[in-house]
């Protein structure tokens, strides 16, 4: 379990808000020897100044080199430090900042009347609504506990400095704000002795409540709760809104559709600095959401798959030559589809010609495969290297794939769930096969199999695990499995053998 220690000039600093045992000054905190404490430790600091050398830059310098997680970090210390090296974030934030000034008729109206504003932030918070979106992107951007925020006004609003402040500078209001958001931050000071069972340690479930597809259901997620519960690990649903307290855990598991273009990858590349176990981790995400980098990766490798050709982008001549000599009807992919997204069946040169045209829009290099029809696809789930789960997913009623989306709304086939015993020998061989080249996490391996032969057609980083479908044999000890995976890496990071 992470520990709490807020680090303050002086213990007069904090008269303003209720006492608390995890106060510490910074002098106390730099005098103990650096084996002192726990490495499972978040430290607040909330030292009046951070400049270099300074007290506040030492206490933020000496807690990472002790293996605290450390609010703010010396990276965000140096780069707010500088405009020239904050200000290349700010393009985006100007964007919103911009936007939000033409939506809201009182924030426009404060702007106006002042061409220049000031707003603190606490932990991402502020007490002027209007810019509480912009504020939490601010704090993500730049995690300190405490920021003074200058808009000004030249043909558009802008962001004129950002600047870290102690708990010196917060006014009356200001004050109450912080310690709302200190509260929320924490999740720890000033709350009651707690009657529920303690934990060893904390795990968070990255979810999308609006996913139409996520990769597990409701009843799943609660499964996954009551198993990480009966094995000591308190397990916690976060949102992306929740990035800026990701520090706070010891693992992270992401049951939202991962991309390497959106949040999801910020929060697996944050946990793995942070030192969280994460599933899935960074480096699966990049391994597993280009079928380009899978298919080249699985080619080296010696790994079956359905025959695949590169077609690149501007290269007319080598696109007709490929289209003229294919075999069809053949399979168009972009690289980072999902869920039969983004995979068109071509039935002849022109149609092959006219997608790839479409599709080179998305993606400079497309993949075009044979196709294989088989009434099912295998989905082996693999933990560490283990087979957990088999399913057959089935094609949609009068379609080639399992998932049709022609209609607006994603239509899917039946499926069976199978013990691991009767999988036939090779697809569960081609299975582990392909997961050892991308990692030791949590995968899904789709694959297809026509006789003898068995195929990969891809590799998931973000396997489905859904309620009374993967988990239809083998029930409550498929989440056991999960969940007991998380804690053995746990405990070996806590040991120091992680």
């Amino acid at each position: 379990m992470t520990r709490l220690k807020i680090i303050v000039d002086k213990t007069t600093d904090w008269l303003a808000y209720h006492p608390t045992e995890d106060l510490l000054t910074a002098h106390d905190y730099l005098a103990q020897s650096s084996a002192t404490e726990s490495s499972a430790m978040q430290i607040i600091n909330l030292c009046n100044s951070y400049r270099y050398l300074s007290y506040g830059y030492y206490t933020s310098l000496l807690a990472e080199a002790r293996g605290h997680k450390v609010i703010p970090s010396i990276r965000t210390i140096n780069d707010l430090g500088k405009k020239s090296i904050y200000g290349l974030n700010l393009e985006n934030l100007n964007t919103l900042l911009n936007k939000l000034v033409s939506r809201d008729a009182l924030l426009k109206a404060e702007l106006e009347e002042n061409q220049r504003l000031e707003v603190t932030l606490c932990f991402g918070q502020t007490r002027f609504t209007p810019l509480a979106d912009l504020a939490r992107q601010i704090f993500e951007q730049f995690p300190c506990p405490v920021l003074s925020i200058t808009f000004r006004k030249n043909q558009d609003w802008q962001i004129e400095a950002i600047r870290p402040e102690g708990l010196k500078h917060l006014t009356g209001e200001d004050e109450d704000l912080f310690a709302k958001a200190l509260d929320s931050y924490s999740r720890k000071i000033w709350r009651k002795p707690s009657t529920k069972k303690k934990y060893r340690y904390d795990l968070a479930i990255l979810v999308d409540p609006q996913e139409k597809l996520p990769p597990s259901d409701p009843d799943a997620l609660k499964a996954f709760i009551k198993a990480g519960n009966k094995l000591g690990i308190d397990v916690e649903l976060i949102e992306k809104k929740d990035f800026s307290h990701l520090a706070e855990y010891d693992a992270l598991f992401i049951r939202e559709t991962t991309s390497i273009s959106n949040h999801t990858y910020r929060f697996a590349k944050k946990a793995e600095v942070e030192g969280l176990v994460v599933f899935d981790d960074p480096t699966s995400i990049l391994r597993c959401c280009n079928k380009v980098y899978l298919a080249d990766l699985l080619a080296s490798k010696g790994i079956p798959m359905p025959q695949t050709t590169f077609l690149y982008k501007d290269h007319i001549k080598e696109l007709r030559q490929v289209a003229k000599d294919m075999i069809y009807p053949a399979v168009l992919k972009v690289p980072d589809g999902a869920f039969s997204k983004g995979v068109v069946k071509v039935n002849d040169q022109k149609e092959l010609l006219e997608q790839a045209a479409h599709y080179f829009k998305q993606s400079a290099i497309l993949l075009v495969q044979e196709f294989m029809y088989t009434d099912y696809d295998w989905r082996i789930g693999v933990l560490n290297n283990k087979a957990i789960f088999a399913c057959q997913y089935f094609m949609t009623e009068g379609h080639w794939q399992i998932y049709n989306h022609s209609s607006g709304e994603a239509e899917s086939g039946g499926f069976a769930t199978l013990p691991i015993h009767q999988v036939p020998a090779q697809v569960l061989k081609t299975a582990l096969k392909a997961t050892k080249l991308i990692g030791d996490g949590l995968y899904g391996v789709d694959l297809k199999q026509s006789g003898d032969r068995v195929v990969v057609i891809e590799v998931n980083d973000n396997p489905n695990i859904d309620s009374d479908v993967e988990d239809l044999y083998s029930k409550e000890d498929l989440y056991l499995q999960v969940m007991g995976e998380f804690l053995r890496r746990m405990e070996l990071r806590s040991s120091g053998h992680g």
